[in-house]
């Protein structure tokens, strides 16, 4: 049986984190687990307490908030596990969900990550993610299939080959991860699971979904629908993932696309709304892009996280 190291990343969600680590220790029956939370520098340091009321569970802190890559990659770097499973806090697991993908990881060889299905907590019958199409480069688009969907069994035939994994739930080979790398900390928020999945895809691993697999998402417990944070990463990671995996043809035909239709767009909706403050943090967001490189790690946020 192989071990398997849960990754989860808190930031200034205390209660919300220990609800999964009860989910954890109430409903999972797969016996070969390392549990590590990481704390991406929330304002009060919740992890003294937490080692007294979790002593199952190993911690580390990070004094700053390095994102969602960073955050999780702090925890891969501590994590024996042959397999990774890195699951939002706001996601509660089901008996069989980690034993049924990883079983998966080792009857398929060529599986790099592997996601479960995903559905919306508050509304247990309705799916958030399928599976997700293949990208359109030309234009940055692809479809999350099944959400918002009643879920009737009507995909559990997808079951195999996907576009991307979901970041709420994956589950990484690890030695597939010594290949492709660790998650590009450089976009902090948004878009690095999929550039994440194109560089397994790279290094010759496919990316799954097993619709027999159920995880439970409490969606936007983390960030709000419409804030300045999500639509500045938003926009700066749409470009810098077109940047970073898009050919050289499809990046051209996507830079007009979004400067001449996207931006012009956006702005009209932004004012529309009543939003002018959005303006200025959509043209912060490609600004971003023509001054720093593909590879910088330098953040740039122009806001409050």
């Amino acid at each position: 049986m192989h071990l398997v190291s849960i990754i989860t990343v808190n930031y200034n969600q205390p209660d919300v984190t220990e609800a999964l680590l009860q989910s954890v220790a109430g409903k999972n029956d797969y016996p070969s687990i390392q549990m590590i939370v990481v704390d991406n520098g929330s304002y009060q340091n919740p992890v003294p307490g937490w080692k007294t009321k979790f002593p199952w569970v190993e911690f580390v802190r990070s004094e700053k908030n390095l994102g969602f890559a960073g955050g999780n990659n702090l925890g891969m770097r501590e994590a024996t596990g042959d397999y990774l499973f890195l699951i939002n806090n706001d996601t509660e697991v089901t008996p069989g969900l980690i034993g049924r993908l990883a079983d998966q990881l080792e009857k398929n060889p060529q599986i790099g990550i592997i996601s479960p299905k995903i559905k919306y907590f508050d509304s247990p019958d309705i799916l958030q993610y399928a599976g997700f199409t293949n990208m359109n480069y030309y234009s940055a688009r692809n479809e999350c299939i099944g959400q918002f969907e009643k879920d009737n069994g009507q995909y559990d035939h997808l079951t195999g080959k996907t576009g991307f994994a979901h970041g709420a739930a994956m589950m990484v080979r690890k030695c597939a991860l010594r290949k492709a790398g660790l998650m590009p900390e450089q976009f902090f928020l948004y878009y690095e699971e999929l550039d994440w999945c194109d560089h397994f895809k790279r290094a010759g691993y496919e990316i799954w979904v097993d619709m027999q697999a159920v995880i439970y998402h409490k969606e936007s417990v983390s960030v709000g629908k419409n804030s300045m944070l999500k639509t500045y990463f938003m926009n700066r990671n749409r470009m810098l993932y077109i940047r970073r995996n898009a050919p050289f043809v499809q990046r051209i035909v996507f830079y007009l696309h979004f400067l001449f239709i996207v931006t012009p767009r956006n702005i009209f909706s932004y004012l529309r709304q009543n939003n002018p403050a959005y303006v200025p943090v959509m043209f912060r967001s490609i600004w971003w892009n023509l001054t720093n490189p593909t590879s910088s790690r330098y953040l740039g946020y122009p806001i409050e996280i």
